[in-house]
């Protein structure tokens, strides 16, 4: 086995950090991630039966992706290679596959771990490929990203996808509570007690990173021995992080208290709140994609078609967050706050879906008109569908009057738009059409 022996040559046991001397090295001691490796899993029944398949392990950073694969190193009799898609290429990647050929002369099995595979070009992929079908190679790769994106299909078709989750704060507590305790190699020897809402603190921060929260933890530890104490409390962790623990709770009245004042100031127009609110909730451990998720709802109904470009704003920030992460990210979101509380404002959109949706659940299925049906057979075709349906374009400005609402919703509005921002020119040619159509129903 050479997966992370090269660290272990280098680095004392004292030397080496927190999380590193508490990684599970058995599917028992794997913390948070049941789903993927509990009894009747299918990673258990490939260790139990030395029969590891090819996958790919996505997750977001610290839920145990290089632990796991580290896991089935131990516990599996192939020979097991450590691959970083950062440092290697095409060569490399040759390299191996020449050393698994030899060692299948012999019969022995090669697994090939490649961390950060979404890294990796589609050439370099493209190199494992025929290897992985023929059976020469057992890979496992681990991504933070979409395997879906940034995996070539044909590779991703002949792996299983293994989606591990942010660990829950139940999981994070019990990890650092055992680090506490593990006299070999956590703070055991130290004798520490962590204070109720230090651990708190502790977890929200890591926000479902076990190695974050771990390395917080031993910072923490070192700053209180340091002072002579041997229990861990907030100020402690306070002065470890240089981060206050404000009052907060993700699922509790200040978040929702927190996540309203920042709508509402968006809503508002008040770029300086919407900003303040912002910087309380991400300061206070909430999820900045809860933010973002927020916003970009909040640029469909709140502000709407009064400026269409918000919803591509908010979007953006979302895209700019998943790839910088904290705190670089955080200015995509604070950015896009601004923008959408400078923005002009409109609801109308919202509220016709919202009546739309209303006059659906009460009118049940009305039928289609006739002449705006599909008619793709000639059967149909026979039996009235499409038939004398007006194709815009062939008309004046790509308009022609005719009914498309069932006929017991005829003449029925719920789309209003408003007399702000680009709504404005919207409004202009919704009322003409408008008025076209009711003229042509006089004539009829």
């Amino acid at each position: 086995m050479d997966l992370f022996d090269y660290q272990a040559e280098k680095e004392t046991e004292a030397d080496r950090p927190l999380a590193e001397r508490m990684r599970p090295v058995t599917l028992d001691d794997f913390m948070g991630q049941g789903h993927a490796v509990g009894q009747g899993s299918l990673i258990r029944h490939a260790v139990e039966n030395d029969r590891i398949f090819s996958m790919i392990l996505w997750g977001p950073p610290g839920c145990g992706k290089t632990t796991l694969a580290g896991i089935l190193a131990a516990e599996s009799r192939s020979h097991f290679i450590h691959f970083s898609a950062v440092l290697s290429g095409v060569r490399e990647i040759r390299a191996v596959i020449e050393e698994a050929k030899k060692r299948r002369i012999y019969g022995k099995k090669t697994v090939v771990f490649v961390d950060e595979i979404h890294r990796f070009n589609k050439s370099q992929q493209d190199a494992f490929l025929h290897h992985v079908e023929s059976g020469l190679i057992t890979l496992i790769g681990a991504t933070t990203e979409n395997p879906s994106f940034e995996v070539i299909a044909p590779l991703l078709s002949r792996c299983r996808v293994i989606t591990l989750q942010a660990l829950s704060e139940d999981a994070l507590a019990r990890i650092l509570d055992r680090a506490l305790a593990d006299r070999e190699n956590g703070l055991g020897v130290f004798r520490l007690t962590l204070t109720a809402d230090a651990r708190s603190h502790l977890v929200r921060i890591a926000d479902g990173d076990a190695r974050s929260g771990l390395n917080s933890l031993e910072i923490a530890a070192h700053l209180s021995l340091a002072k002579g104490s041997r229990e861990i409390c907030l100020s402690h962790v306070e002065s470890a992080l240089q981060k206050e623990s404000f009052r907060y709770d993700k699922s509790g009245e200040e978040h929702y208290n927190l996540i309203s004042a920042f709508h509402k100031s968006l809503r508002g127009s008040d770029p300086d709140a919407a900003i303040y609110w912002l910087a309380r909730m991400l300061e206070a451990g909430e999820d900045p994609m809860y933010a973002a998720r927020r916003m970009v709802r909040f640029a469909s109904e709140d502000v709407g078609n009064a400026d269409p470009y918000g919803l591509r704003v908010a979007l953006d920030a979302v895209e700019s967050y998943r790839f910088l992460g904290s705190p670089e990210g955080d200015m995509a979101l604070a950015q896009a706050a601004v923008y959408l509380a400078t923005a002009p404002k409109s609801n109308s959109v919202y509220t016709a879906y919202n009546t739309a949706c209303d006059v659906a659940r009460k009118t049940g299925s009305l039928p289609v008109p006739f002449h705006i049906r599909n008619a793709p057979t000639r059967l149909m075709k026979e039996q009235g569908y499409k038939e004398g349906y007006k194709y815009a374009h062939d008309y004046k400005d790509a308009y022609i009057p005719q009914e498309y609402l069932p006929d017991q919703l005829r003449g029925h509005l719920w789309y209003f738009p408003s007399d702000r921002g680009y709504e404005q020119t919207v409004r202009g040619w919704v009322e003409h059409w408008r008025r076209l159509k009711a003229g042509w129903r006089t004539k009829k």
